[in-house]
């Protein structure tokens, strides 16, 4: 009986996911009925102009949210099963901050004269160098982790030392701020506010592709989770080496959030607040259920805040970073306050 009830719960979120798939391509400025956007999805509309309007940019915009939705909930869990703190996200460890940092290089000039003629000689488009930047800034922080992470004996040590990187990042990107133009810190601001437009097809393809192999990777890291849960002595006893389980989760983490960050920004409280709401949901610890379940729920939360950030039927589009706040926020203050009651 308990199977059946676990089973359609699997099936209300699988309805959901593609009944707001379908939403979030069919909204926008421009008014497009669901019945022509099925239509068009299964190859037999012949609007030329609805059929471009889907496929190069509703589309596109729809699978990034997926794929970003699952990508910092998965983090996030991975990140509350190591530290053991219902608040930890993929971006705990100063991850996205070395985004923040590589972008800022390039965008606010930090690099100073090495930054301008990088600019001026590298024939890639903006999107694509700020793509690199990113993910640079993001790589270079996480090599930094991991070599702390093979020092420090205890989690919570790793964690202050990540948020004090965070904060030395941060640091510098305000310096960087100060000493730069309004037009230098206006385009910067804009990146940081997060957003899923403008993706191409091979810049989907590599992002879902790393956040694929992550997923599939954290899949398989289920039962070290599991027993990491009952505490890091219960974990020794059964001869699990505390060390490589730590750097195995900080790696995919990782490449989960600098993936997601360098393609559409940072994106904040998705990875804090799905992760809690698979538990509810499920009613487990087991991350056998809860990674699949994350999956699914982050990419029903980014489909929403995007249905929400694109004000249907109207030009103006929301930063996705406010809209996952607005959202994202309320859910981490009820489940924390549902936990203490």
């Amino acid at each position: 009986m308990r199977g059946e009830f676990k089973s359609v719960r699997w099936l209300l979120l699988i309805f959901i996911l593609i009944l707001l798939f379908f939403l979030d391509v069919g909204m926008g400025s421009v008014k497009i009925s669901f019945s022509e956007t099925f239509s068009h999805l299964i190859g037999s509309g012949e609007d030329e102009i609805i059929q471009a309007i889907i496929f190069k940019i509703r589309m596109p915009r729809a699978l990034a949210a997926i794929i970003v939705g699952a990508a910092l909930a998965v983090g996030g869990l991975l990140m509350q099963s190591l530290f053991g703190n219902p608040l930890a996200g993929p971006s705990v460890l100063g991850i996205s901050s070395g985004a923040s940092l590589g972008v800022a290089m390039v965008v606010l000039g930090i690099g100073g004269n090495v930054s301008a003629s990088f600019l001026q000689t590298v024939d890639v488009g903006k999107s694509s160098l700020l793509v690199a930047a990113a993910f640079v800034g993001a790589l270079m922080v996480f090599l930094l982790i991991l070599v702390l992470a093979s020092k420090l004996k205890d989690a919570v040590s790793l964690l202050i030392v990540g948020v004090m990187i965070g904060f030395l990042t941060n640091a510098i990107v305000a310096i960087g701020q100060y000493f730069s133009s309004p037009e230098m810190i206006q385009d910067f601001l804009l990146w940081s506010l997060g957003s899923l437009a403008g993706l191409n097809s091979s810049q989907l393809w590599v992002m879902g592709t790393l956040v694929g192999m992550s997923v599939l990777a954290a899949f398989f890291m289920a039962k070290p989770l599991n027993i990491l849960l009952l505490g890091e002595n219960y974990a020794l006893s059964m001869g699990l080496s505390i060390k490589r389980i730590r750097i195995a989760i900080i790696g995919i983490t990782s490449v989960l959030t600098a993936a997601t960050v360098s393609f559409v920004g940072p994106i904040g409280f998705v990875g804090i607040a799905v992760p809690h709401l698979a538990r509810r949901f499920f009613l487990t610890a087991s991350h056998k259920t809860l990674i699949p379940a994350s999956v699914l729920g982050g990419a029903i939360l980014m489909l929403i805040c995007d249905l929400i950030s694109k004000l249907p039927y109207s030009q103006a589009v929301l930063p996705m970073n406010a809209v996952t706040g607005l959202v994202g926020a309320p859910i981490v203050i009820f489940v924390i306050i549902k936990r203490r009651s």
